[in-house]
Formats: structure tokens, C-alpha cells, sequence
């Protein structure tokens, strides 16, 4: 262990049993969960407290896990969990024993059985093909319905779930940027100057890696930041990015100098494009299937809801078509940026076992982030070793519209 190595371990040990009495809750398998952190300054400059989306019947708490690797690396992880918007959207959350019938958009709630040590993927930190396996991590739980970007509360109105006895109206806090600026004041707190941060996101979390990498690179001006957005194309409608209800509903809080002043106008698909382009030594990617039917379900809704959306009336077509256009314009306008284009309709792979299967894109999945991971070069991404765009055969051609 090098003497920088030593001592970045050692004030984090430190401080870590400075905070141990107040915000500790358990421990599992090497994971520390901690909770009631209480109101910070955050790197915004404005208060933040952290909260779930107090939806009827929920526990409001949130709590965030983390744990510490032998290399002065560090892993952020955005965890994922639908979105809600609107009354619909927010009057039907994902609920254990509902059933099949009956729809569900988003995670109100932190399960108090959740833990990370028991997720696969990135997480399987005794498997050897996992080229983080050595990291620290912080992992970010998800509860708010915002992308982890909203910061404000927001009353809607039940329109009769068949199962749950919801009042008449009820209020979400959407809460999710006030979440990851009190998670971020305590990683400042506790982890001194990582060398390499990875920071990713499945799903809603991809979102969340895409919008608030800005926050975590500033942060850490020094570091060599690598962005993976899992699930998380950004095939939207421009009637849901610009709406109240919409994305607007959160009240999204963006970082400034990358999105402007007022970023309700944006296009879903430039959130991740305009962060890669404001940092151009950061190495970001985007990895999905190509016919992702969890992205194609919630672009449906918008779809119906707020139109009109691409010209293909078959929503599966239209989302495919609309996410090769996108990989295409940020692959020859974004030097910075790579993608993973895998067979299948499956949602996420960060999380997952199929994060060392997966390899229909020519070269298996695990090993293509240890080279995205490997390389140092500049706006190109050129140096350390070759990391390059990777796709399934005959998947970058979309199927005709019917």
C-alpha cells in the first residue's frame, strides 16, 4: 500500500468514526448504511435535506450505503426505480403484491432489505473479471420519482387505484437533487481526493449519473471521471421535457454552467450530450438493448400522453428509431462518448449477472468497461488502450416502420 494510499485510508477511517455514533445504521458484508445526516450546504451554495417522496402509507427516510475499496478509486452509483409525474403517473407506485394488472412507474420507498452487497454486476466485488472489484463505493438509492434531479414538492391528485386507499390528493417531494447534495457533502467529508470515479446509473439512475456527474467532477477537479448511463437513452417527447406536469413537475435543479439558467426547455436526449461536451476529458457512455422494453413502455406513455413524438405509430419502432438516431449524432459530435448496443430487450446490465455474460456487441460487456476504465487520452479518448463503440450485428439498422 502506497504512503498516498495510507493516508487517504486513514483520514477516511477518521472521520468515518467521527461520524459512526450519529448516522451508521447497519453493516452488511462490508457495506455501511448510513441515514439522518441531517441539512447541509450544498455544493450549490443552497440548503438541502434528505427525504424520500413521503408517498401515503411510506416510510419518508432516506438512507445511503457505502463501503471502501483498497485502491483510491471510487465508484458512484445511481440506483434506479421508474418516475412519476403527473396524476397518473404518481397514483400508481411500485408496490409489493399488486397485481399484474394493475400499472406501476415508480419506487416510493426505500425497502428497509435492500442492500447493495447483495446485488450482482459491479457489485460482486469477489468476482475477478469485475474491473472495479478493488474500488470504494458510495451507492445512492432512489425513492423521489425525478431522476434523482428534482428539488420540490408537488401535490397530485388520485385517479383511483384499485388497491392502495389513497386520499383524494397527496404530496410527493421530489427530492432527488436535495439527496444526492447531502450524499455528495458527505463523500467530500470522507473520501480524500479518489484518483479514478466512476460514476453510473441504471435506468432513472442513468439519468441521474448523466445530469450529475458536472457536480461530482467539480468536486473532484483532479480525477479522471468516467460516466456509464445503463438504460437510459433520453427517447422522450418534447411535450413531457418541457411540461408541467412533465419533467417540470420536479422543479429539476441542473448544474448551471453546463444546462443555463433555466434547462426546461431541454431535450431529454441532450441531458447526457451537453455534460460530456462541457467536460471533455471525462469518458462517458451509454450502454442499451435495442429494443429496451422498459424505456419503450415509459416512451409509450409519453407517447399517448404528451404527444406527439417520432412519426412511427408502432411505439417499439419509433423508440428504436429515435435511439439510433441519438447514438449517431453523439457519436460524430461527441469525441468523448462511446455506446454499448446489445441484442435483446432486457432493462439494465450494471446490477446485473448479465454484466460478465453479456458480449453479443463483439466483445463481452465487463471487458469493454475495463477498457473505457484503462483509458486516459484526451478529447478523443485515445490514450491507454483502445475503447471503442461497440454494437450487435445488424442493430444499428432500425426495422422499417409498420
Amino acid at each position: 500500500m502506497t504512503q498516498a494510499i495510507r493516508r487517504w485510508w486513514r483520514v477516511s477511517v477518521v472521520l468515518a468514526i467521527v461520524l459512526v455514533s450519529a448516522q451508521v445504521v447497519s453493516a452488511q458484508s462490508g457495506w455501511t448504511k448510513y441515514e439522518g445526516l441531517g441539512t447541509v450546504i450544498g455544493a450549490d451554495g443552497l440548503p438541502h435535506s434528505a427525504t424520500c417522496s413521503g408517498f401515503p402509507g411510506t416510510d419518508p427516510t432516506f438512507s445511503f450505503w457505502a463501503t471502501r475499496g483498497t485502491a483510491k478509486n471510487l465508484v458512484v452509483f445511481f440506483e434506479g426505480g421508474g418516475a412519476c409525474w403527473d396524476n397518473l403517473t404518481c397514483t400508481f407506485p411500485i408496490w409489493p403484491g399488486l397485481p399484474p394488472a394493475v400499472p406501476q412507474f415508480f419506487v416510493p420507498a426505500i425497502s428497509p432489505a435492500a442492500s447493495p452487497a447483495s446485488y450482482d454486476g459491479v457489485f460482486k466485488l469477489d468476482n475477478p473479471a469485475n474491473p472495479v472489484k478493488d474500488w470504494s463505493f458510495v451507492y445512492i438509492p432512489y425513492c423521489t420519482g425525478d431522476l434523482h434531479i428534482g428539488s420540490g414538492t408537488k401535490q397530485y391528485f388520485n385517479v383511483g387505484h384499485p388497491v392502495l386507499p389513497l386520499p383524494p390528493a397527496f404530496t410527493i417531494e421530489h427530492r432527488g437533487f436535495d439527496n444526492f447534495m447531502v450524499v455528495l457533502d458527505w463523500i467530500q467529508r470522507n473520501v480524500e481526493a479518489p484518483k479514478n470515479i466512476l460514476v453510473t446509473g441504471s435506468s432513472a439512475g442513468g439519468y441521474g449519473a448523466s445530469a450529475n456527474f458536472p457536480w461530482i467532477q467539480e468536486a473532484y477537479p483532479n480525477a479522471h471521471v468516467f460516466v456509464i448511463a445503463d438504460a437510459s437513452q433520453g427517447v422522450t417527447t418534447s411535450a413531457f421535457d418541457t411540461g408541467d406536469p412533465g419533467r417540470n413537475s420536479w422543479n429539476p435543479a441542473l448544474a448551471p454552467w453546463v444546462y443555463g439558467s433555466d434547462p426546461s426547455l431541454l431535450p431529454g436526449s441532450d441531458l447526457l450530450r451537453l455534460a460530456a461536451e462541457a467536460y471533455p476529458h471525462a469518458k462517458v457512455s451509454q450502454f442499451t438493448t435495442v429494443f429496451d422494453g422498459v424505456q419503450i413502455g415509459f416512451y409509450g406513455v409519453m407517447k399517448q400522453y404528451y404527444p406527439p413524438g417520432g412519426p412511427c405509430p408502432d411505439v417499439a419502432i419509433d423508440w428504436n428509431q429515435q435511439m439510433l438516431e441519438a447514438l449517431g449524432d453523439y457519436d460524430t459530435e461527441v469525441d468523448n462518448f462511446r455506446f454499448y448496443l446489445a441484442e435483446g430487450t432486457y432493462h439494465t446490465i450494471m446490477r446485473s449477472p448479465l454484466f460478465y455474460t453479456e458480449a453479443s456487441a463483439t466483445i463481452p460487456y465487463s471487458q469493454w468497461v475495463a477498457a473505457m476504465l484503462r483509458n486516459r487520452g484526451g478529447t478523443g479518448g485515445s490514450g491507454g488502450g483502445a475503447w471503442r463503440d461497440a454494437a450487435c450485428p445488424a442493430c444499428l439498422i432500425s426495422p422499417p416502420c409498420n
